[in-house]
């Protein structure tokens, strides 16, 4: 059983790493849409104007920092999986002792000048319209615990180059995991 746990900030490159991960045979599972199938359920709990990102905090706090760990685990269904979206040492916590195995995390890195470029450049509806709206939402990826993830991760990519080169070095790290 290999699982891959993924980490980075916002435009760090996570998404590409998943393509060459699919390419390379595994299931991707995204926290981020357990989080928004959640949310869409609870519509009538929702409190008005919540954002999804206001959603995901709450349930951390009312129910406990790992919720969106457990609520993932569901849709796991193959043994060679990445878990994109770990936010919390508690969430990893959650995927080691339920998993019984020893998932990797993967971290991602780029500067915030490349990030935010990024997200600009990708157009998604969630791309920041201002450099205080993408520190902000820094500021609350981080707050979960994020900063923690990646500065424990078993390896990391730094992605501040070509594309080319980025998909060369996570193919590297795929296959360094399956060795290890």
């Amino acid at each position: 059983m290999t699982i891959i746990l993924l980490a980075g900030m916002p435009g760090a490159g996570k998404e590409e790493f998943l393509k060459v991960a699919v390419d390379e045979g595994y299931e991707v599972v995204r926290m981020g849409d357990v989080v928004r199938e959640e949310f869409q359920k609870r519509d009538s709990e929702r409190k008005e104007g919540e954002s999804i990102g206001e959603f995901a905090n709450r349930l951390r706090k009312e129910y406990h920092e790992g919720v969106w760990a457990e609520k993932t685990l569901e849709q796991i269904e193959s043994k060679k999986t990445v878990i994109d979206g770990m936010r919390s040492l508690a969430e990893k916590k959650i995927f080691i002792s339920e998993l019984k195995t020893s998932p990797k995390t993967v971290a991602v890195h780029a500067s915030p000048q490349t990030r935010y470029k990024r997200l600009k450049e990708r157009g998604r509806e969630d791309a920041p319209d201002s450099k205080k709206e993408f520190q902000e939402r820094d500021h609350r990826e981080l707050d979960w615990g994020l900063g923690k993830v990646i500065a424990r991760a078993d390896y990391m990519i730094i992605n501040e180059s070509s594309l080319s080169d980025y998909r060369k070095d996570v193919l590297q790290i795929l296959k360094k995991i399956v060795r290890d």
